[in-house]
C-alpha cells in the first residue's frame, strides 16, 4: 500500500513575520485564515459566502481563486495594520531576506481543503499551484481533501481517526503511513448515522404513524407536521429540490429533541451512533496484540468527533459513546480541538517548516512543490476493511 521514497528534507524556517494561509472550500462558502508561521496565536480571518461553483469539470478553479486572492490581499492588509510599530517600519531586520530565500511578511505556504477534492479536484490540482505562486509568491502549497482538513483540525498530526458528521458522514483515519476511509458516500449510498439519514429515518416513522403502519412515532408526525405542514405534501415538497440532504438533515435536530420520550426516536439515534461507531472502528489504527495479530488498540488510539451532527447533544452522544468502547475499548474519544479551517492552517505551516506527516495522496494530500521534485511520500487509501 505504501511505496517508500527518500525523506523530503527539512525546509529552512520562514522569517519569523512569515505567513501561512488556510483555506476550508465547503457547501456554506469560503473561509481563509492568515497567521504566523512561528505562532499559533488566533489568525485573521474572512469569510466568502458564496460556495465554490462545482462544473462538468469539477470544482471550478477560476471561481475559487476569484474569491481566494481578494481575500487573500484583505487579510494581508489588515494584519499589517493590526502589526505592531516595528513590523510596518521597515526596519533592517523586517526587510532581511531567510536564509531559504523568503522574504519576511509574505505568504510562504498556503493549504486549500475543499469538499469534493478526492473526486472533484482535478482543476484543482492543475491550475492552483502555479496561479498562487504568480500572484502571491507562495510555493509551498498542499491541496486536501475536506477530510484531511478536518483530521488536521481535529487530531493534528498525530496517529488516529477523526469522525465528521454533518449532514454526511465519513470517518478517517491514519497510521502517518496511509489513510484509512469509511464511508462518506453520500446520502443514497451510504453517510449512515450522518444528519441527512437520521432525518430521513425520522421521516419515514412519521410517515409510517399517519399510514398506520408498524414502527411508526405520533411524536414525530407531530414535528414533521409542524416543520413541513401535511404529511401527504411532503413528497411534492422534497423530491424536485436539489439539496434534498440539507432538507433530510434538517429534521434530525427534530428526532434528537424527541428521543427523550419517544422510544422510536431514541432508536433511531441508537442505530445512527451504531453506524458512526463502525466507521470509527473501521479506520482507527491499531497496533500489534500480545498474539502479534493487531487485535488491541494502541494505548494512544484517538478518535475525535468533529462537526455540527454532535452538537445534537446526549440523545446521540450517550449510544455513540457505548458504541465505541464496545468497538474500540482501548481508544481516547476526544472532542476535535479545531475545525477544518483550522487543520488548513496547521498545514500550511507544518509544510512551511517542512514538518509535514501526515501522508501525502494523489487526490486526499497533494504536495506539488514534493512531486515535481520528486521527493514526495505517495499513499495509497485503504477503503477495505481490515481482517478482524
Amino acid at each position: 500500500m505504501t511505496h517508500a521514497a527518500p525523506a523530503v528534507p527539512r525546509a529552512v524556517p520562514a522569517g519569523s513575520g512569515a505567513y501561512v494561509l488556510g483555506v476550508d472550500s465547503g457547501g456554506s462558502g469560503l473561509r481563509v485564515a492568515l497567521g504566523r508561521v512561528e505562532d499559533p496565536g488566533p489568525p485573521v480571518t474572512t469569510v466568502c459566502a458564496e460556495p465554490v461553483r462545482t462544473g462538468p469539470g469539477g470544482i471550478d478553479a477560476g471561481h475559487l481563486l476569484d474569491q481566494l486572492l481578494p481575500a487573500a490581499r484583505e487579510l494581508l492588509d489588515r494584519a499589517a495594520s493590526a502589526g505592531p510599530a516595528e513590523a510596518r517600519s521597515g526596519t533592517a531586520r523586517d526587510r532581511a531576506t531567510a536564509a531559504d530565500g523568503t522574504s519576511p511578511h509574505e505568504v510562504v505556504a498556503v493549504a486549500v481543503g475543499a469538499a469534493g477534492m478526492a473526486t472533484l479536484g482535478e482543476r484543482l490540482r492543475a491550475e492552483l499551484p502555479g496561479t498562487l505562486a504568480d500572484a502571491l509568491g507562495v510555493r509551498r502549497v498542499a491541496l486536501a481533501a475536506d477530510a484531511v482538513t478536518a483530521y488536521a483540525g481535529a487530531v493534528g498530526q498525530r496517529p488516529g481517526a477523526v469522525v465528521a458528521g454533518g449532514t454526511g458522514m465519513i470517518a478517517l483515519g491514519t497510521d502517518l503511513k496511509e489513510w484509512h476511509r469509511a464511508d462518506g458516500w453520500g446520502h443514497l449510498l451510504g453517510d449512515s448515522g450522518g444528519g441527512a439519514w437520521i432525518g430521513r429515518a425520522g421521516l419515514d416513522a412519521a410517515m409510517r404513524a399517519h399510514d398506520g403502519r408498524r414502527g411508526g412515532s405520533a411524536a414525530l408526525l407531530d414535528r414533521l407536521r409542524a416543520v413541513f405542514g401535511p404529511p401527504e405534501e411532503l413528497p411534492g415538497l422534497l423530491y424536485p429540490r436539489s439539496d434534498r440532504p440539507a432538507v433530510l438533515a434538517s429534521f434530525a435536530p427534530e428526532v434528537a429533541a424527541c428521543a427523550g420520550a419517544d422510544p422510536v426516536a431514541a432508536g433511531i439515534l441508537r442505530q445512527a451512533a451504531s453506524h458512526v461507531a463502525e466507521a470509527a472502528a473501521a479506520v482507527c489504527p491499531v497496533s500489534a496484540g500480545p498474539d502479534g495479530q493487531g487485535d488491541d488498540v494502541s494505548e494512544t488510539g484517538e478518535v475525535a468527533l468533529t462537526g455540527g451532527l454532535f452538537r445534537m447533544g446526549e440523545p446521540l452522544l450517550a449510544p455513540l459513546r457505548e458504541e465505541l468502547a464496545r468497538l474500540l475499548p482501548g481508544a481516547r474519544v476526544t472532542t476535535a480541538t479545531g475545525d477544518p479551517l483550522t487543520g488548513a492552517l496547521r498545514i500550511a505551516r507544518a509544510l512551511a517548516i517542512g514538518d509535514l506527516r501526515l501522508p501525502r495522496h494523489p487526490t486526499m494530500l497533494f504536495v506539488p512543490l514534493e512531486q515535481e521534485s520528486g521527493q514526495g511520500r505517495r499513499t495509497a487509501v485503504c477503503e477495505e476493511p481490515r481482517p478482524s
